[in-house]
């Protein structure tokens, strides 16, 4: 399956696969994946963040391959500026948003719409959350929002995710999918769409049905990347569900260079 190292694309999720704790990247997963890209493999990464959010990261990391954010909403080419793919909640979600903020006041939430990310219940987590991104939320009604969102993320601490996601899965919420993509977010997007989807997407658009596709994860929002990728790798530090969905699980974390151990294991299995 990899025998020519111009035909691997590698796609890592950022936070808690290729970002540790601190958010810098580790030297040690910059510098394999920019030999992994010299020796002429595509590289790329499926996140959960807006545009912006991941902004920040790209004076450091390079990326050779379209990006895919908002878990499976967009998939843009940072270097032509070309957006490949997109797809929106529809138009009762606001309806939804609304619903679960007035039922859950200790919820922060923020809704992504291409230009800005909009904040229609801040809390301390979600305060949090808005820095640790690097992103200036606008403040405003569920109803002030613009058209068009891809995802809207809630936060809330672990011990009371219990009750958010019970009253979710209580009211019948149709067209639309819920999943956990960390202790502290539940996030609700477009039916049928994941990070899964957008990485197929990704493989038709960009002319990629040749490659062997190297996924990487952590979370619950990156099993569909992993099932769908020719190969799914998952750090040490997965949830259970996620380390059942991958084909090899590290016996390193995201906190001990975990995607340079992902491409140490690409160069080990290629044919040279």
């Amino acid at each position: 399956m990899l025998d020519d190292i111009s035909k691997v694309l590698l796609i890592t999720d950022m936070d808690g696969t290729f970002l540790p704790a601190s958010k810098i990247p580790s030297k040690a997963n910059l510098e394999a994946v920019n030999r992994f890209q010299r020796d002429g493999g595509r590289f790329s990464i499926a996140t959960g963040r807006s545009l912006q959010a991941s902004m920040q990261y790209f004076d450091k990391l390079s990326v050779n391959a379209p990006i895919i954010m908002c878990n499976g909403g967009m998939v843009y080419d940072i270097n032509s500026r070309r957006q490949y793919y997109d797809v929106y909640l529809p138009d009762k979600a606001r309806t939804f948003t609304d619903m679960i903020l007035r039922a859950n006041p200790d919820t922060g939430c923020e809704v992504l719409p291409i230009d800005n990310v909009y904040v229609p219940q801040m809390t301390p987590l979600e305060e949090e959350h808005c820095r640790i991104c690097k992103v200036t939320p606008v403040e405003c009604g569920v109803y002030e929002i613009p058209d068009n969102w891809y995802k809207v993320l809630f936060a809330l601490e672990p011990k009371k995710m219990d009750r958010l996601i019970q009253f979710v899965e209580t009211q019948g919420f149709e067209d639309v999918d819920f999943v956990r993509s960390a202790p502290f977010y539940y996030e609700m997007l477009p039916q049928n769409i994941s990070k899964g989807s957008a990485l197929k997407e990704l493989r038709s658009a960009c002319g990629m049905e040749g490659y062997t596709i190297v996924a990487a994860g952590d979370y619950n929002n990156d099993i569909e990347m992993l099932r769908y990728a020719d190969i799914g790798i998952c750090p040490s530090n997965a949830t259970a569900e996620t380390k059942a969905a991958a084909d090899i699980v590290l016996d390193v974390s995201c906190e001990e260079n975990a995607i340079a151990r992902v491409v140490e294991l690409i160069y080990s299995k290629l044919k040279l």
